[in-house]
């Protein structure tokens, strides 16, 4: 079966949680609906969990943690196989489940956000082979030991790619986890639960429990029980759960907000780099935390860097998501649809020049969350549209006058989480990369690699996702004195 409503309707996950390695009933009836952006109309309704759900997952965790955690790292990484095999076999059914929850693509579904989230299961399950979880260092021990019961708290633009971020390596880790899905975008959430159950996860070690932000991301929060929170959200968020997660000095690893520039170099090859770094600020309709929304270029070649940047946005498809030839789908809430467009009305009352795009919908759409990809020149650093996160398809081209300036521009922001770098004097393109204060910085559009840690610099949050770091998060640090004899 490759329709995921129906799919989860007969099987009657829809109104449940994941617990204790079962579906069980809420306590509450409170229902949310499930909004087909494209369509503007619910597609189905999943029930919201509370408190007594929280607490029926964080104690099935706290039970779970001791025998999970002294595992064989082979034993953990044999259910992550197992996991990882499932979700490509069932490839079609999640890309379905994304179009339908927050407006994806479906080849870009297909292409990206499945596979790419498969690969950090992927990744996680590798690094379990050569991982060192216990090390010498003279006669101490160094050991690396899972930190706990983890609240994982997952946005609604990558839905299942951000899952496997972090309940891949949590669970390598050793760790035990509830994860709460955004209620926004769920449906990819419950059959990856089906996935975990299906593969044979021990009762306890993962959980999932729906609702709000202010519901059960508090619970999990405030929870004593609860060792280390990791959430990617809005920096406004981020902030909350830090606050709430004070008093019991939990971990919190944050991946928040960003408004990362795309440093096109004097020398760089625009008739390369520049529908690249068009087509990658509105990768995913913009709705990425880490999308290059800010492209910074030489003035004396702004009127090139229009014309190739009009003409990328004018091969962009908008329209039914389903259609296999469309290129971009539907903003996937109505609150951001609005601020989306809220933001492009707001360049245009600022005096930026409006390249291509605009505020309201593609010609020839009536109906759906669809919003034209938007590109803004001449640009100032203290306009709004260069400051704020917008989250949409919306690019700002800033002019600079030299590499200086450029550098001086890329850094003017609360944000630091990625950055893009093009030019073909590879010295200095190195050079300014290792000036931005990010977290993560793309040189010459590379491939993405799995394996690359990705994490921010100032308000974008602080901790790493992805690789050996995004493990290391989830693991304390316990030195043990005299564990070697001298000889040894």
């Amino acid at each position: 079966m490759t329709d995921p409503l129906r799919h989860l309707t007969e099987v009657g996950r829809l109104g449940r949680f994941y617990s204790d390695g079962a579906w069980r009933d809420p306590a509450g009836s409170e229902r949310v609906g499930v909004v087909n952006p494209a369509t503007e109309t619910v597609v189905a309704e999943i029930a919201l969990c509370g408190g007594p759900e929280v607490e029926h997952a964080v104690a099935a965790a706290r039970r779970a943690f001791p025998a999970w955690s002294r595992t064989a790292p082979a034993e953990r990484a044999a259910l992550l196989d197992r996991v990882h095999g499932l979700v490509m076999e069932r490839l079609e059914l999640f890309a379905q489940a994304l179009t339908a929850e927050m407006g994806a693509p479906i080849t870009y579904a297909r292409q990206a956000q499945v596979p790419l989230a498969a690969a950090h299961l992927r990744v996680a399950r590798d690094l379990l082979a050569t991982f060192p979880f216990l090390s010498q260092r003279g006669t101490t021990a160094i050991a690396r030991e899972a930190i706990g019961v983890c609240g994982l708290i997952t946005p609604w633009n990558w839905p299942l790619y951000q899952i496997t971020a972090k309940v891949g390596p949590a669970l390598a880790a050793g760790c035990t986890v509830v994860l709460k899905p955004s209620e926004l975008s769920p449906l990819s959430a419950f059959l990856f639960a089906e996935v975990m159950h299906e593969a044979g996860c021990p009762a306890g070690v993962f959980n999932l429990v729906n609702g709000t932000g202010p519901v059960v991301g508090e619970a999990l929060s405030t929870h004593p029980e609860v060792d280390m929170i990791s959430i990617t959200g809005s920096t406004r968020a981020g902030v909350l759960v830090a606050q709430a997660a004070a008093p019991t000095v939990k971990r919190v690893a944050q991946e928040l907000g960003g408004k990362s520039p795309n440093v096109v170099l004097p020398d760089a090859d625009l008739a390369r780099c520049i529908p690249l770094g068009v087509a990658a600020a509105m990768r995913n309709l913009g709705q990425s935390c880490s999308a290059p929304t800010r492209m910074l270029v030489p003035r004396s070649r702004l009127a090139e860097v229009e014309a190739l940047a009009r003409k990328t946005a004018a091969g962009f498809l908008v329209g039914d998501p389903l259609r296999e030839e469309t290129t971009h789908g539907a903003i996937a809430n109505r609150a951001q649809y609005d601020r989306i467009q809220q933001m492009i009305r707001i360049g245009i009352e600022e005096g930026a020049k409006l390249v291509t795009g605009g505020p309201g919908r593609p010609e020839g759409l009536t109906t759906g969350l669809f919003a034209r990809p938007t590109v803004f020149s001449e640009v100032r650093r203290d306009m709004a549209i260069a400051q704020e996160e917008i989250f949409g398809p919306v690019l700002a081209i800033l002019p600079y006058d030299g590499v200086e300036e450029a550098v001086e521009i890329a850094n003017d922001t609360i944000y630091g989480l990625g950055a893009h770098v093009h030019g073909t004097d590879m010295e200095q393109v190195r050079a300014v990369a290792g000036r931005i204060r990010a977290g993560q910085v793309h040189l010459n559009a590379p491939d993405w690699d799995p394996q690359a840690p990705f994490g921010g610099y100032k308000r974008s949050g602080n901790g790493r996702e992805y690789g050996r770091e995004g493990l290391e998060e989830y693991l304390e640090t316990k030195a043990i004195l005299g564990f070697y004899r001298q000889q040894d």
